[in-house]
């Protein structure tokens, strides 16, 4: 591999900062210490340090919180327990002026088995300790910041959280006694991240942007209080690797309720890569991020280019992580190797051989940039954490400061001597020896704990059928992918259409009871009917013939839904309308195809920004026209497959799309049938009830609809 030496000037003229408050950071603020505090036993010791110190508040936000983790683990007491929430309690016992306010993610029931569901009683007794949960967040989103600040006299950054298996010292080793599961005392792998401790006035925002959270959380306000500025709560077993800085606080938050999405990360990144001149160096749990992976694709076809060395973790944890997030990284490192012509990109995972076949859980969420930018926070370089869900990162600059500068890559030298499981002293000398990152690494990889080259190149069949990232790894809430804003006025229309509807038909079942009605149709012997072609052998295949021939004829979906679910059930009448729903789809998507763009940009324009919409937007695109239609369900197909959007994406979005729409209708024909069959109070009740509830449900979404469009619509006014 060719090794080309560097450049050491700086990116920026001295003087000029590439932070931008209200762009790239949220604020800028002065830290007369920070520090990075590498692996969580570090970090567990600075808190528990600063923590003692606390005199009226300790704010803790996170995307987990566990009580019963250990923080001692080898190494000797501090005279206090050494479990987080026996631990927590004794400051509170020692401290009648503290507060601990605790602010987690309320989390997916996905996570049920691997998190604590209630605190222990001892701290749930304490008036002083305020637990809440934060579901105030779009659907499928999740709140990640990782904060922690002590009386605002210093705060916590990075991706730690208090929480199970997040202990490991540097040293990482593969089994480690106490490093284990609280749920089954199943061993934890060894893990690596990073915290950045900070105090001043950037503490001080910190604890700005804790309590905001914890008004949007629970209504309530946190009071900022007046501490003895004499106690100094830096934790006396860190050393500051850096003094008198500026610190920059970026944030994500998505677009939600009447708040406007914020995305300071994701500028933050991108001018950070725009700005190096000799290395980019980054340790992230994922890269999916489209928009990152373009700023790096273009560094690389640069003829002079800085060099790029990623640290990635190799396998995600769980079977659904593999095939989702891994593919798409996948996806974005394939781009990425085709666009490095002159050999200075890197990619590499820290490897230990004692896992068999595990790999070094990679969490941590750094960015060093030249000796001139180090960034560290709870972001990772996906989709979803530059726009999806809620992130807070730290940032500092050197502004040409040799003293700074030399600290940065320090600290960037420590990160790869640890990897590499080499001396500090060689990775220094090697990296200016070669004046290469790249070059030192493949000079100082070794056959046992290492740095190995990171292929992460997925088989084809994988790759065909996962979905879009739109989908998998959202860049923006669903819902505001999934509806259109040109869409929305016609959304509410939809909403109260389909109401009308429901109520049409609770209706005419009333009339079938006790109106005229009943004389024209003999429900026994309709139902009779319906019965003998239930046990007709043939009577899947019919039905679902049924619905190939109605969508030829653009019969409408629901009638022969609705005609399905009264011959079969609820259960039958659903796998049956599923298929036949899929397999026309597909059918008329196939005509699509024949039939062309021509044809469908002749019918009406609204097709055409259809068409465009779909073949821009795949799985999500298809899924919004299922669940709010813009057209008749054949007319969608053609559509789809007059935009050459890939099969797969159709396939995928139609399913999640109809699913929804299908299951209630299934349900409420069904109850009709009860009713006609066994009318009484019970089922009458039953059945109002039920049209009740779907009304309910679709003018709760009425009104929160109402209320985004009007938002947005003054937002851009």
């Amino acid at each position: 591999m060719p090794i080309h030496k560097r450049r050491l000037d700086s990116g920026l003229p001295v003087g000029r900062s590439l932070f931008e408050p209200g762009r790239n950071c949220w604020r800028i603020e002065a830290a007369k210490r920070a520090a990075f505090l590498v692996d969580g036993e570090a970090y567990f010791r600075a808190f528990r340090e600063a923590a003692i110190e606390a005199q009226r508040s300790i704010v803790i936000l996170g995307w987990d919180f566990d009580t019963r983790i250990r923080m001692l683990i080898d190494r000797e007491s501090d005279g206090f327990p050494d479990q987080l929430g026996e631990f927590l309690h004794a400051l509170l016992v020692r401290r009648k002026r503290l507060h601990i306010y605790i602010l987690t993610w309320d989390f997916h029931v996905i996570y049920l088995g691997e998190r604590q569901w209630w605190l222990p009683s001892n701290l749930l007794i304490q008036r002083r300790l305020h637990f809440k949960k934060d579901g105030s967040h779009p659907v499928g989103a999740s709140h990640h910041q990782k904060v922690v600040v002590v009386d605002d006299a210093i705060a916590f950054v990075g991706g730690l959280d208090f929480a199970q298996c997040r202990w490991d010292g540097r040293s990482h080793r593969a089994q480690h006694p106490d490093r284990r599961l609280l749920s089954n005392d199943a061993p934890c792998r060894p893990f690596h991240d990073v915290q950045m401790a900070v105090d001043g006035d950037a503490a001080r925002t910190l604890g700005s942007l804790a309590r905001e959270r914890w008004v949007r959380a629970t209504g309530y306000t946190i009071t900022r209080a007046n501490v003895d500025r004499l106690v100094d709560h830096w934790p006396p077993s860190v050393e500051p690797d850096v003094r008198d800085v500026p610190i920059a606080v970026a944030r994500t938050e998505p677009e939600f309720s009447d708040r406007p999405e914020v995305r300071e990360v994701e500028h933050l990144l991108t001018d950070l890569f725009k700005a190096a001149r000799q290395w980019i160096y980054i340790e992230t749990q994922y890269f999916t991020s489209g928009m990152l992976a373009e700023v790096l694709a273009a560094r690389l076809q640069e003829p002079d280019g800085p060099e790029i060395v990623l640290i990635l973790h190799p396998n995600s944890d769980g079977w659904l992580e593999q095939h989702t997030m891994d593919v798409l990284r996948g996806r974005v490192l394939k781009r990425l190797r085709t666009m490095d012509r002159s050999h200075r990109l890197g990619l590499y995972y820290p490897y230990l051989p004692d896992l068999k076949g595990q790999c070094i859980s990679m969490h941590s969420k750094v960015c060093i940039v030249d000796n001139e930018y180090v960034r560290i926070g709870s972001a990772n370089m996906s989709n979803r954490s530059m726009g999806f869900d809620s992130e807070c990162d730290l940032a500092l600059e050197a502004n040409g400061d040799p003293i700074v500068q030399q600290r940065l890559a320090r600290f960037r030298n420590g990160l790869l001597a640890e990897h590499l499981d080499v001396p500090f002293d060689r990775v220094r000398d090697t990296i200016d020896e070669q004046g290469s990152i790249i070059g030192a690494i493949e000079g100082l990889r070794g056959s046992g704990r290492s740095l190995e080259i990171f292929d992460g190149q997925i088989p084809a069949e994988v790759d065909e059928w996962v979905p879009d990232a739109e989908f998998v790894d959202p860049p923006r809430p669903y819902e505001t992918q999934l509806v259109p804003r040109e869409h929305r006025p016609s959304t509410l229309r939809q909403i109260m259409l389909g109401t009308s509807l429901l109520l049409a038909v609770l209706a005419l079942a009333a009339a079938w009871r006790w109106s005229s009605l009943g004389t024209w149709i003999e429900i026994p012997r309709l139902l009779g009917y319906i019965d003998a072609f239930d046990r007709s052998p043939a009577a899947p295949l019919i039905t679902i013939a049924g619905f190939l021939i109605g969508g030829l004829l653009v019969a409408p979906v629901t009638v022969l839904i609705t005609v399905t679910v009264l011959a079969f059930g609820s259960m039958q009448g659903f796998l049956y309308s599923f298929a036949g729903m899929t397999l026309s789809a597909i059918l008329t998507f196939y005509l699509g195809r024949v039939f062309g763009q021509r044809l469908v940009d002749r019918i009406s324009p609204r097709l055409h920004r259809l068409s465009v919409r779909l073949a821009e937007k795949g799985v999500l695109a298809v899924v919004a026209v299922r669940v709010v239609p813009v057209a008749p369900f054949t007319i969608v197909n053609m559509v789809a497959g007059a935009t050459r959007i890939r099969l797969k994406d159709f396939v995928v979005g139609t399913i999640i799309g109809e699913l929804p729409g299908l299951i209630a209708l299934s349900i409420f024909v069904d109850q009709i049938t009860t009713t006609i069959k066994s009318p009484g109070p019970t089922s009458y009740a039953v059945l109002a009830a039920t049209a009740a509830a779907i009304v309910a449900i679709a003018w709760i979404l009425r009104q929160w609809l109402a209320k985004r469009t009007a938002a947005q619509e003054s937002g851009a006014a």
